[in-house]
């Protein structure tokens, strides 16, 4: 792929022209214009944004076996052009507008998207705020003056679960499972009940290797993969599966979720409304239960934002916050929000957020700041040819 951040190339597809007007406001606002490479690998996408995406993606083989596929979005491409140029490391903002590639049940496979992505501002809470308001510019620009507003903030549940008496590999798989309602829930439950309920013929295997040094117990399971001739299964290498049975093993262990740290995570939850009122709901936890550090300055984070909000002139009373609300990739860990026609499907207008872990994870030597929202312009354009 190119390394360089072209800024020259027309979007494929024709898209109408209040897409290219909006893109051209916010090259006017300081985001300079991009086309990444439709063609892309594959596991970027399979890794951070989850294997479900895979029935979803179209995918193909380069000649040596390396896994390709039509980008299915925007957001890893352009970040993974940034941290290929000069730019690297140092804030920039960058916009687009080209075609994805999807499946899609009833609908076409191919479809527009513009948007931006902004990275290395140190200034978070003005940054998350510009995103909402920008993405705010796009439905207005199609004659949807008021959309539905609906935020959350991955980053309170993360520091929440940090705060608690968990052991490590079940604290990451409460934030993993995060997006994943339903998943949830049976963690909680399975926590409720002290751990361990993998399929019997696999509690041999996970008991043998509770407690085991990770590395020798990694180096174990991969030798037996290997020896039985395995080298992937759906989609994940030897290494991977691995690494899922480690994860496990240590899920097993003999750990049970205290009645009371359940309600609070549960209370935890339950908060939702506007911003001003979830943030006392937020306080009112944190004293209860003792909060301090971690969680009280993410807290913290989440009312400078309210400000930033309110000074670009959003009412919060309009926002729907919920502590619960997140987006369904592995990647965002801040802030999150959806526009959404109160009058139609639901299906989002325009979304995006906080992900500040996704470049490190792309191969970045140091964490990167970083926050963006992408635009469904075939769901705008339907919007204003039907209004």
């Amino acid at each position: 792929m190119d390394a360089t951040l072209n800024r020259t190339g027309k979007p494929a597809g024709g898209p109408d022209a209040r897409a290219e007007a909006l893109v051209a406001s916010y090259e006017r606002a300081g985001y300079g214009r991009v086309t990444p490479a439709i063609l892309q690998p594959a596991e970027p996408f399979l890794d951070l944004s989850g294997e479900d995406i895979r029935k979803r993606m179209y995918l193909t083989a380069a000649p040596g076996g390396t896994e390709l596929c039509l980008r299915p979005d925007l957001t890893i491409p352009v970040s993974r052009d940034y941290l290929a140029s000069a730019q690297a490391g140092r804030a920039a903002g960058f916009c687009y507008l080209g075609p994805v590639f999807r499946h899609r049940d009833d609908q076409p496979a191919e479809f527009m998207q513009a948007g931006i992505e902004s990275f290395g501002r140190p200034d978070r809470a003005a940054a998350d705020a510009e995103m909402l308001a920008l993405g705010l510019e796009a439905t207005a620009g199609y004659g949807l003056a008021t959309p539905d507003i609906r935020t959350g903030d991955v980053a309170l549940f993360a520091a929440l679960i940090a705060a608690l008496e968990l052991a490590p590999a079940w604290k990451r798989r409460l934030v993993k499972d995060f997006n994943r309602k339903t998943n949830l829930a049976l963690d909680l439950e399975r926590l409720m009940l002290g751990g361990n309920n993998a399929r019997p013929e696999y509690q041999g295997v996970l008991a043998a290797l509770a407690g085991s040094d990770p590395k020798g117990a990694h180096a174990l399971v991969t030798d037996l993969l290997s020896i039985a001739g395995i080298n992937a299964v759906g989609g994940r290498s030897v290494a991977e599966i691995a690494d899922r049975f480690l994860e496990q093993s240590a899920l097993g262990a003999s750990t049970k979720l205290p009645r009371d740290v359940r309600g609070l995570i549960e209370r935890f939850l339950a908060i939702g409304g506007d911003p001003d009122e979830s943030a006392a709901e937020l306080r009112a936890l944190a004293a209860d239960a003792n909060l301090n550090g971690e969680f009280a300055a993410t807290v913290d984070l989440f009312e400078s934002r309210n400000g930033f909000l309110a000074a670009r002139d959003i009412d919060l009373k309009r926002i729907k916050f919920s502590t619960a609300f997140g987006r369904g990739f592995d990647y965002y860990t801040g802030f999150v929000f959806e526009l959404t026609d109160p009058t139609r499907t639901g299906d989002p207008l325009v979304a995006g957020g906080r992900y500040d872990g996704l470049l490190t994870r792309l191969g970045s030597p140091e964490s990167i700041a970083a926050v963006g929202f992408a635009v469904w312009i075939e769901r705008l354009a339907s919007y204003g040819a039907a209004s």
